[in-house]
């Protein structure tokens, strides 16, 4: 019997106005058969997994039949100006709503009509500017359902009505009446009206609504910048002839020029040119790397310098830039499970604060208290509870943290990561690729003694120019320019031969040629190098020592991995020698050396029979395995594709300095969304009481709501200012 692998749609939600909404849309997709749904309030959207026998129309419908509205995102389309909209009502809301609030509160300023003129303001208030509240209300209440909007729609509609009820059936609508304003509660008699506390609750709800959206907003610039990074049009090379096309219809192979300035519009090789290309917006480095013929780029980034013709390698969904930004969406669409737990407090808390608010109602009656007392004891205690800060509290941080990482070049593929980075206490780390360069180079060369050192790299770079051996590769970049080589012959596992001006070279195997005494004594002092002889007509005349070098940067980071009481541990296939000379080199103590590929899942699989947490560092494909055992994988985004998918973070730099970065990073998001979630619990432990007990006004009880909200989203956007070691 197979199965197949369950799709996956984005939906973009519309209509949700708390964390409550999230969670009852979520209940009702994960109702369906075969389907895993995650609704994020932050990020308006749902991420479903859904089996065959359903279509995403059936996705739409559910989430329709729940009161809201959903479709698939179109690229194309035109994004909602939330903000805008809600800039708009509480501009109206403020124009009307500040005389009714000020002729409340100052007895000194209320002429013998204030509270008729009141009225009037105060319906434009509570009808037009805060009817979302009382439309969003009416249709949770259809389903049988409550929400943040059921708290603040009943506190308001209480306040306005018991205030018509005084001033048409009471003794507020004299002539002449006054009142004075209380931050508590009036024990007093039906010639109180509430305007005041209904006018301020929607505008203090609705001011905190729009600086919440304009907050999201920029919690998720990051992503959006990453996303406006591609080229729009491109122009393609065509028999010699530049053609400009959009960049869409870039195939695998084209080729494409991009001219100083440019962006380059996707991942491809340099096939002509040379230039220095700026790839700050995707990987973080902050200098511009050179490039030239053969040379990999990365659509997105800037060519700083010359003109370059590439060839295009991989294009839309396959290309890093689009790959970065999923991964960066996936993350913000998921939950971590302290989220979770908020989610399973907010599930219950509306329908608990109501019932708070009915049996306050009630207590203060039958204490003897007046009708408007108990009436307006209630009305506190619903605006008070609204629980807008406990569903803001993870995914505005989790917006934050995760653009900041995409913008340094560090991609996390989701929210449980950051529980993760809590945990480790060890860091494996692979050799080759991950603490060294990964590619063989030029450390020594030592001519015998009539030969000039620059002559015996210069013609045993000419041999070596005609091969194809990393050992050969290196020994020509060394060289400064390389000479002609003719009659040229590789021998397997021995060398290479030519003739480079009159002269027969040899380059190989030391162990091949006998070795003149000075150059025995020097090739004793390379025993952890790759050592090759080279021969002039059959005469050895020097050495030249090749290693796979330690990164300029990778001392640095062990000693920041340290700081963050990490324990570094040097995993490779390497022979000990070797292994235990890099890791003096870098400062690394302890070293786990000749392992083979399925070694290195067992030496993290002994590593955590010992107790520790492990965090598994590796850019090859022998590493895949060993990431993917590890309690946290990260892999070098320079590695191969293998390596990145097993992993749960990605580095998109090849600089060991932003290991410790990311784990710094993902330890301070996930502070902070604990410090969110901390003050947004305390915040309704403290101000329920309060509200019960007759001790706050209903509309300071809306402007504190607001306030937490506002104060959540904040705090989430103090991330952006993270600042990574390898900048």
């Amino acid at each position: 019997m197979t199965t197949t692998e369950p799709r996956h749609v984005e939906l973009s939600i519309s209509g949700m106005t708390c964390a409550s909404c999230a969670n009852r849309i979520e209940r009702k997709l994960n109702k369906l058969d075969g389907v895993s749904a995650t609704v994020n309030y932050a990020t308006e959207k749902a991420s479903v997994q859904f089996p065959d026998d359903l279509q995403v129309g059936d996705l739409v419908s559910t989430v329709r039949a729940a009161g809201y509205d959903a479709e698939e995102p179109q690229p194309e389309a035109p994004e909602f100006d939330e903000a805008g909209e809600l800039g708009l009502r509480v501009s109206l809301a403020a124009v009307f709503g500040v005389p009714v609030i000020v002729f409340s509160m100052v007895p000194a300023w209320q002429f013998p009509t204030w509270q008729w003129i009141a009225m009037v303001l105060a319906s434009m208030v509570v009808l037009v500017c805060g009817w979302p509240f009382h439309r969003a209300a009416l249709v949770n209440a259809r389903h049988g359902a409550t929400t943040m909007d059921t708290l603040v729609s009943m506190g308001v509609t209480v306040s306005y009505l018991w205030s018509l009820y005084a001033l048409f059936f009471g003794e507020a609508g004299v002539i002449g009446m006054r009142h004075e304003f209380s931050l508590m509660p009036r024990p007093t008699t039906s010639g109180d009206i509430y305007l005041e506390v209904a006018v301020g609750v929607t505008v203090f709800v609705l001011l905190g609504r729009w600086l919440e959206a304009r907050s999201k907003r920029s919690a998720g610039a990051a992503l959006r910048s990453l996303l406006a990074l591609g080229a729009k049009d491109v122009a393609v090379l065509r028999d010699g002839v530049e053609t400009r096309v959009p960049v869409g219809r870039l195939e695998v192979g084209s080729r494409f020029v991009v001219r100083p300035g440019e962006r380059i519009a996707t991942d491809g090789v340099v096939v002509e040119g040379s230039s220095a290309v700026d790839r700050s917006m995707v990987t973080g480095e902050s200098v511009p790397v050179e490039v030239g013929e053969g040379s990999a780029v990365v659509g997105g980034t800037v060519n700083a310098g010359g003109r370059l013709v590439v060839e295009a390698s991989s294009v839309g969904a396959d290309t890093q830039l689009a790959r970065m930004a999923k991964l960066v969406e996936q993350a913000q669409a998921g939950k971590a499970e302290v989220q979770r737990l908020a989610d399973r407090v907010s599930a219950v808390f509306v329908p608990v604060v109501v019932l708070i608010a009915l049996a306050s109602f009630g207590a203060w009656l039958l204490a003897g208290r007046p009708l408007e007392f108990a009436v307006t004891t209630a009305v506190a205690v619903l605006v008070i509870a609204c629980p807008c800060a406990l569903g803001l509290a993870t995914p505005t941080a989790l917006l934050v943290g995760t653009g900041r990482g995409a913008q340094i070049g560090i991609l996390v593929k989701g929210p449980e990561v950051l529980e993760s980075t809590r945990r480790v206490d060890t860091v494996v780390l692979d050799k080759t690729g991950t603490v060294t360069t990964g590619r063989l180079t030029v450390v020594d060369v030592v001519p015998s003694a009539d030969v000039p050192r620059d002559e015996v790299l210069r013609f045993a770079a000419a041999v070596e120019n005609a091969s194809e051996h990393p050992i050969g590769a290196a020994i020509v970049r060394a060289a400064d320019d390389v000479m002609p080589v003719s009659g040229f012959v590789s021998t397997d596992g021995v060398g290479v031969s030519g003739v480079v001006e009159g002269r027969r070279v040899a380059v190989g195997r030391v162990r091949d040629v006998p070795l003149p005494e000075d150059l025995t004594e020097a090739l004793a002092s390379h025993t952890t190098r790759t050592v090759v002889a080279v021969s002039f007509d059959d005469k050895v005349v020097g050495l030249i020592a090749v290693s796979d070098v330690v990164k300029p940067t990778s001392a640095q980071a062990i000693r920041e991995l340290k700081e963050l009481g990490l324990r570094p541990v040097l995993l490779t296939g390497d022979n000990a020698t070797v292994a235990a000379s890099v890791a003096a080199e870098v400062g690394i103590d302890e070293v786990i050396a000749d392992v083979l590929p399925a070694g290195k899942v067992a030496a993290i699989r002994n590593l955590q029979a010992q107790g520790r947490v492990v965090a598994m560092v590796g850019d090859g494909v022998n590493d895949a395995p060993a990431l993917a055992a590890a309690d946290l994988g990260l892999a070098m985004g320079t590695g191969t594709d293998v390596a990145i998918e097993a992993s749960d973070l990605t580095l998109v730099r090849g600089d060991l300095r932003v290991t410790a970065d990311a784990i710094r990073l993902s330890r301070k998001t996930l502070g902070t969304i604990k410090g969110n979630l901390f003050w947004a619990f305390a915040y309704n432990v403290a101000g329920l009481p309060l509200a019960a007990l007759g001790l706050l006004n209903p509309m300071i009880a809306g402007a504190a709501m607001a306030f937490s909200s506002v104060f959540v989203v904040t705090n989430s956007l103090r991330l952006r200012g993270f600042r990574p070691s390898a900048a």
